[in-house]
């Protein structure tokens, strides 16, 4: 059985995935989430976590919010502690700004996780064409449901209902789930 190690900066995350990964995977894939206490707690630890990492067959995915950094910086130092760590296969990806753009990206889906009326027809506005460059997403998504979302909750909810066939409007949304498939189908 091949394991899927994903290390996580917060519990959204892992909230969303467990919404989204059981349609992108076979059943014969187990996931084990390593949920961190902020992305500085993440980048202090996840080298040790890697390196310690026993169970044959595993894989990991480090996942982390760009929040306000450089995109490019981020990814290259988190290959690098990878690398460090034994395995430079581990596949990194960024949520450009955070999570939220990935929902932002969907507007069906907030609208069907959070029960809300008319939330879809935003999707070809300017401000939702591009959720990876919306400042403070999570924000705007706590607004536009008016404070319907919060992070967990919220995120458990929407998960299950995002697209993974690319027509999500979040451009790294869509490289995640490309990266996932990707790394599955090659080991």
């Amino acid at each position: 059985m091949k394991t899927l190690v994903f290390l996580l900066e917060e519990p959204s995350a892992e909230e969303m995935l467990k919404g989204v990964l059981p349609r992108i995977l076979s059943e014969d894939i187990y996931c084990k989430y390593l949920i961190f206490e902020g992305k500085q707690d993440l980048e202090k630890k996840m080298e040790l976590r890697i390196r310690g990492w026993r169970l044959p067959n595993s894989c990991f995915i480090v996942m982390r919010d760009q929040d306000s950094g450089d995109c490019e910086r981020i990814k290259r130092e988190l290959k690098k502690k990878c690398r460090n760590a034994g395995r430079s296969d581990t596949l990194v990806r960024i949520a450009c700004q955070e999570l939220e753009s990935f929902y932002l990206g969907d507007l069906a889906a907030v609208e069907m996780g959070l029960s809300l009326r008319s939330l879809s027809t935003k999707q070809n506005k300017e401000r939702y064409r591009d959720p990876d460059g919306t400042p403070n997403p999570a924000e705007e998504l706590r607004r536009i449901t008016n404070l319907k979302y919060q992070k967990v909750s919220g995120s458990r909810a929407i998960g299950p209902f995002l697209s993974i066939d690319s027509s999500n409007r979040s451009n790294s949304f869509n490289v995640l789930v490309s990266g996932i498939k990707s790394l599955v189908a090659s080991s």
